[in-house]
């Protein structure tokens, strides 16, 4: 069989499985790969394959496992009280608010590019405040993720790099052309957090749970307690945790090497498990927490894991990646920015962006260099969506299962909830990148 039809036919049976018929995705994104792969004659490297699919997601598995307890056993102890304090003071009951806020704190934890932490630290941060509100639980990841899908623009993120690497160019070449589609993005983003938090405020509202004109204190919380020593510890380690891990940010200025963030997580769990736990019980107790929510996101990171790796191990991505590149009109070539930036959030749900920047781009920036065009808008056109603004929706992303897997929802639940406000992002980005030039 065709390579490029095998992928394509791989992708809309696990897409179709999971939205149609609502197999489990757990077990959609081991067999659906596997039964590709042995019907294409792949069956002797199979194992081969999926290991070399778990070895790459093996150092995010670990980061999560130990990110989990880290962040769940400072959760128990109290360290976000304050925080959910104050927000919920500020809240005043309005849902509108809380959404405002829910789209603020990802835009400056995402500095350093990294969406497994933004969604870590927001999610843990804003979670208890949508639960004692009573906000539906799909617009908690759907704001997180606007946020955290337009700041994935940023230089430093994995998207934008790889565009660099495979036109040759730099930040003020590639980037800087787009911060004007950027910055209409987050102001997108705050307008569709608005409109959720009208929505949700209607809906409570009708229920009876929100007063007809929200306002007064926030919802009940117990008096605030005395800040102990074991606070006050917690909340360094929890700083220095967070500088280490935004070292990215400022490398060029300190002389010590990057510590990697599954090491980070892990040191600090393991300064931080005996300090607030003094018995063997205790500590038990503490893991077995958080047990469920470990095996439920790393069950999913290491599944994503073999089904990247067998895609990639057959070759079937850059198959894809060939035809729908070279598929293109010269007709429609003049146009080919903005199609490509149309489509390129859609693209983050079938491509990795591996697949993607380094098999389409380059033949899409040929396509443009040959009819007359800045190759260059081709690249900034990628970055309108493809793993920016989709990648917290998309199933190739073990983020994305970070981000779902901590609030409670199912990923089907969730691309159905946020995928036209994603796209709404690309369509914003996308005008405005068109009437400033930038593609």
């Amino acid at each position: 069989m065709n390579l490029a039809l095998a992928g394509f036919l791989t992708i809309g049976s696990f897409l179709a499985l999971i939205l149609i018929l609502r197999m489990p995705v757990l077990v959609a994104l081991i067999l659906v790969p596997m039964v590709s792969a042995v019907l294409c004659g792949f069956g002797d490297g199979l194992t081969t394959m999926s290991i070399e699919g778990l070895k790459i997601v093996a150092p995010i598995a670990v980061m999560m496992t130990f990110a989990i307890l880290y962040f769940g056993l400072m959760i128990d102890a109290g360290l976000f009280e304050p925080l959910v304090r104050t927000l919920t003071a500020f809240v005043h009951h309005d849902p509108v608010r809380l959404c405002i806020i829910t789209a603020l704190l990802p835009l400056l934890v995402s500095l350093d590019g990294d969406g497994a932490t933004t969604f870590l630290i927001s999610v843990t941060a804003l979670l208890p405040v949508h639960r004692r509100l009573g906000l539906n639980p799909l617009v908690l990841p759907t704001i997180v993720g606007l946020s955290a899908g337009v700041m994935n623009l940023l230089p430093w993120g994995g998207p934008t790099a790889r565009a660099m690497a495979v036109l040759k160019t730099d930040v003020s070449h590639l980037f800087v052309p787009v911060l004007p589609a950027m910055l209409a993005g987050i102001c997108w983003i705050f307008c569709a957090a608005f409109l959720m938090g009208v929505q949700e405020r209607r809906r409570l509202r009708a229920a009876g749970l929100i007063a007809s004109t929200p306002g007064g204190p926030g919802p009940d919380l117990p008096a605030p307690a005395a800040k102990s020593p074991i606070f006050w510890f917690n909340l360094a380690l929890t700083l220095t945790l967070l500088l280490l891990l935004f070292q990215g940010l400022y490398a060029d200025l300190v002389s010590v090497p990057p510590i990697p963030a599954p090491l980070l997580f892990i040191l600090a769990f393991a300064i931080a498990l005996p300090v607030n736990r003094r018995s063997a019980e205790a500590q038990s107790a503490q893991l077995s927490a958080y047990a469920a929510s470990v095996v439920t996101v790393i069950s999913m990171i290491f599944a994503a894991g073999i089904f990247t790796g067998i895609l990639n191990g057959t070759g079937m991505i850059a198959a894809m990646a060939s035809v729908l590149a070279g598929g293109v009109p010269a007709s429609v070539a003049p146009w080919l920015s903005q199609i490509v930036a149309i489509t390129s959030m859609p693209m983050s749900l079938v491509f990795t962006p591996d697949a993607y920047y380094f098999g389409m781009l380059p033949v899409f920036a040929e396509t443009a260099k040959v009819v007359g065009s800045d190759p260059l808008t081709i690249g900034r056109a990628a970055l309108m969506g493809q793993m920016t603004t989709g990648f917290p929706l998309s199933p190739l992303t073990a983020s994305t299962y970070i981000l779902i897997g901590l609030s409670g929802v199912s990923l089907r639940e969730h691309q159905l909830h946020m995928f036209r406000w994603a796209f709404g992002t690309t369509l914003v980005m996308t005008i405005v990148a068109t009437l400033t030039g930038a593609i």
